[in-house]
């Protein structure tokens, strides 16, 4: 090589070093992002929580329920779109990682043609028509220079990550919903049963007072508000009848089937089981709980997606290469002389472009902080519900103990009345009045009953429902 053409070639490089540099336009200066909420911060130690069956619904011992919810998380259709989603995010990481590959494409032109007498090519083919054909193979690739398709590729993955996290939440919030209502279907048949017999018994209050009145011991006050008692009642059973198959209707949907599928069903609310409870949580709730995993996958892939637009204020870099055949006439396409070879590299610049790349990365990091803000509400309303969730079903269990004495007491009253009442010592009207007692105190513990149950359905929801991260990932 010659000094001057030594001198040439270095002057080209440093020519192309300082467009190189000039060429990667200012971002701006940079702006605070918002902070994720830390476990420490919300008061969560390094213990343990409490471990979770993923069945956690079959502690509770019955086998119906067992039945429904499976057939819940079988068929129906919003966990059809949560897995509809997650195939959406799969799809869109397949193609960001495609795209860090080199491009291969393959032309295949034959067109019939009349060649303009007035163009570019001379006669015989000017005024002529002709066939051309056209044989191309292209490889384009775009060199990750900056780590631009690293981050495409790694924001995909997240959400991907936070679309599995959303499926597992779905199903998780979809068996308590089935759970529930089971409970809550249960509790409104114990107390119509009850309210039956509540309706029997003022029945029967309501003729001993027609007998006292007709033989002159009570007024026509006491028979008119006899009357109430019994139509109240019998109010009562309907409005309970109606609640039975509203019940029924809400689990036939849940479980994504026609209002009729359970009719005739009649939970027993004594069959039902309560289980011991987990009375701690710890900072790997976070990683056990569904929906923050998913809100935390989302802040990564919002984090990649800044970086992403920041590598648009670099130079990008194409190559691009082609080979194949082209001929007028068909005939000769596969001549010798027909071949073409070229390379195409290409180089963008993004020289007057800063003010809408600077605006596209202050959206990118608007997006992170929603993400972030997002993520610190859901940490937040997690470690709440899990806390009311822990408190509540502690408090329920003092109170159906409670409840339970008080029920035996009311059974032993009851008892003695009868007693008293066969031995002709009270009059039938007291013992009517120990029942309604005693039913009072049973409509009571139902409903304490399910209120614990309900709060145990709360309480596992809460504590993540057997889901863990970690497994989650060894799975896919």
């Amino acid at each position: 090589m010659t000094a001057n053409a030594f001198a040439r070639a270095r002057l080209l490089c440093s020519t192309l070093v300082l467009v190189w540099l000039t060429a990667c336009a200012s971002s701006g200066p940079a702006r605070p992002t918002a902070i994720p909420t830390s476990a420490q911060t919300l008061g969560l130690k390094d213990n343990a929580t409490p471990e979770v069956a993923a069945d956690w619904w079959r502690a509770m011992g019955d086998p119906v329920l067992n039945q429904i919810v499976a057939q819940a998380l079988q068929g129906q259709p919003t966990l059809a779109v949560a897995s509809a989603r997650l195939d959406r995010m799969l799809a869109m990481a397949d193609v960001s990682r495609a795209n860090g590959w080199p491009q291969t494409t393959v032309a295949v032109d034959v067109t019939r043609q009349r060649f303009t007498e007035n163009g570019l090519y001379p006669s015989p083919i000017a005024g002529g028509v002709y066939n051309t054909g056209n044989v191309q193979l292209g490889l384009g690739w775009t060199p990750d220079l900056f780590g631009q398709n690293t981050a495409e590729i790694a924001s995909a993955l997240g959400q991907v990550q936070a679309a599995r996290a959303d499926a597992a939440a779905a199903a998780l919030t979809l068996a308590s919903q089935v759970s529930r209502s089971y409970i809550a279907l249960a509790r409104v048949v114990a107390q119509r049963e009850l309210a039956q017999a509540t309706l029997t018994q003022r029945s029967q209050l309501q003729g001993v007072t027609q007998m006292r009145v007709a033989a002159g011991i009570d007024y026509q006050l006491e028979l008119h508000q006899s009357d109430v008692g019994v139509l109240e009642a019998r109010a009562q059973v309907q409005a309970l009848d109606e609640q039975v198959v509203l019940l029924r209707h809400q689990l036939a949907a849940l479980s994504g089937q026609g209002p009729q599928a359970y009719d005739g069903l009649t939970p027993p609310l004594s069959a039902l089981q309560l289980e011991s409870l987990p009375l701690d949580m710890g900072a790997d709730l976070l990683g056990r709980r569904a929906d923050v995993v998913a809100a935390r996958w989302r802040v990564e892939a919002a984090t990649q997606d800044v970086a992403v637009a920041k590598t648009q204020f670099y130079p990008n870099v194409n190559l691009g290469a082609f080979v194949g055949v082209n001929a007028i006439g068909l005939d000769k396409l596969f001549d010798n002389g027909s071949r073409q070879v070229g390379i195409s590299p290409a180089l963008r610049l993004p020289l007057f472009d800063a003010g809408r790349l600077r605006a596209q990365l202050r959206g990118r990091e608007g997006d992170l902080d929603v993400a972030i803000a997002i993520y610190n509400a859901t940490l937040l309303d997690a470690v709440k519900e899990a806390s009311d969730a822990i408190s509540t079903s502690l408090s329920l269990r003092l109170q159906l103990r409670d409840q339970q004495q008080a029920y035996v007491s009311a059974q032993a009253a009851f008892a003695t009345h009868r007693a008293r009442f066969a031995a002709g010592l009270v009059n039938q009207g007291l013992v009517l009045n120990a029942q309604s007692q005693l039913l009072a105190q049973q409509r009571a513990l139902a409903d304490v009953q399910a209120r614990a149950l309900d709060s145990q359905v709360a309480l596992m929801k809460a504590l993540g429902g057997g889901w863990r991260e970690l497994q989650q990932e060894q799975k896919n």
